[in-house]
């Protein structure tokens, strides 16, 4: 079984008991150093951090504010209190955030890259990027990795000296790095940021900062805790059907035990909150063990360590692997999911195949950049229309241009 946070060697803290100087970074954090710059210079801000800047540009992406109606696991029409896109970029970033502090680490940087980091997701979640991934086949290929990099440092176009963000060196190696090395069969990512490379080095085969680990296991933390709370509420799972399930089954049985009477909404939380706070200790007392290991006396120190500095601990890791496959099996194999989802895969394609195939049905300002463009430059421009559409925006569209549109769910 997994770790539960009441036999911590190493108790956390949470500001009270913090000896001076210990709010100070650590020599490893990415704002122990300056920062790397950006791709077009600019003059530093006045009263923002260069991780504080690339934040609130992202909070300010158009981009961003699409994923109010992208999916996570449910359609936004299913229910207002099931997450969304944006909903569970906000919990990545809360929970990076407080990782973050307890390593020490920078938090606005650990903040940044978790907001950032599903920018790229099509209408209809996994599903629009599995049909939209079929249907790019011939032209590279859709990965929403790559495609959150191609937002922010092409697609966003609001600034009048760039396109783009112009997010610093460290943002957005951890956008390209989040979930750890890339090999070079990873051409994906390696395309699109092929002028940065070309700038200065990403090191794509490197590990990342320790603020770009940390997102990914928030990411991780999150996205567990909340499709549990998701597939509960949606009645797609049950507390019978978590206990045997490793991280949420004891703690499923020990709120079940107290609390008789209580609203059911009431012990659905009361489990994920707790499934967060065992996921996270256990990150934080792990992740301590090893930087203590390497002792990195810089943020390169732990982009040379050769494995993860911040890292669930081996148990913890097993015990999720098992959680995974039960969510896999329970809810996102779930015949109501899966029914919505292939209907959802229909409206991706059909759209794919109706851009590429007339220029006609695309927005004005994405026509006049056609012309010049080869086969391959015609199919990833309507992908790019395409993949940044909400989920409500794409079956407008395609009421639109069909005679006949799948009502989802």
């Amino acid at each position: 079984m997994a770790t539960q946070a009441k036999s911590l060697p190493d108790p956390l803290d949470y500001g009270q008991n913090l000896r001076p100087g210990e709010r100070r970074p650590a020599p490893y954090a990415a704002n122990a150093v300056p920062s790397r710059g950006r791709y077009f210079p600019e003059s530093d801000c006045p009263t923002r951090s260069p991780f504080q800047r690339d934040r609130d540009r992202i909070l300010h992406a158009t981009a961003f504010r699409r994923l109010t109606y992208k999916t996570q696991v449910f359609l936004p029409h299913e229910g207002d209190h099931f997450r969304t896109r944006l909903t569970h970029s906000l919990e990545v970033a809360q929970i990076a955030r407080t990782v973050a502090r307890q390593l020490r680490l920078d938090e606005d940087l650990a903040e940044t890259i978790a907001l950032a980091h599903d920018l790229g997701h099509s209408p209809f979640g996994h599903a629009g990027e599995r049909a939209l991934d079929d249907a790019m086949e011939a032209y590279g290929g859709f990965d929403h990795n790559a495609q959150s990099l191609r937002i922010v440092t092409t697609l966003e176009r609001k600034y009048l000296a760039f396109d783009g963000l112009n997010l610093t060196w460290e943002t957005l190696e951890g956008l390209a790095k989040h979930n750890g090395p890339l090999s070079k069969a990873d051409s994906a990512v390696a395309k699109v940021v092929r002028h940065i490379e070309a700038w200065k080095s990403l090191h794509l085969d490197a590990w990342p900062s320790a603020e770009a680990q940390v997102a990914s296991l928030a990411d991780d933390v999150a996205y567990l805790s909340h499709d549990v709370d998701d597939g509960l509420r949606a009645g797609l799972i049950t507390f019978d059907m978590l206990f045997d399930v490793p991280v949420a089954g004891p703690i499923a049985r020990d709120v079940q035990a107290v609390a008789h009477g209580a609203e059911p909404s009431r012990a659905i939380y009361e489990v994920t909150r707790r499934m967060i706070t065992v996921m996270v200790a256990d990150i934080v007392t792990e992740s301590r063990c090893r930087l203590a290991a390497i002792a990195p006396n810089s943020p390169d120190d732990i982009r040379a360590a050769g494995r993860a500095a911040v890292a669930f601990s081996a148990g913890m890791a097993a015990d999720l692997g098992r959680l995974k496959s039960f969510l896999f099996q329970a809810v996102y194999h779930h015949g109501r999911v899966l029914g919505v989802m292939k209907q959802a895969e229909k409206v991706v394609r059909d759209l794919f195949e109706k851009y590429h195939a007339d220029a006609e049905t695309l927005p004005t300002g994405w026509r006049e950049a056609l012309p010049g463009l080869d086969e391959r430059q015609r199919a990833r421009l309507a992908c790019d229309f395409l993949a940044g559409q909400t989920d409500r925006y794409a079956l407008a569209e395609h009421r639109r241009l069909f005679d006949v549109t799948p009502e989802l769910g």
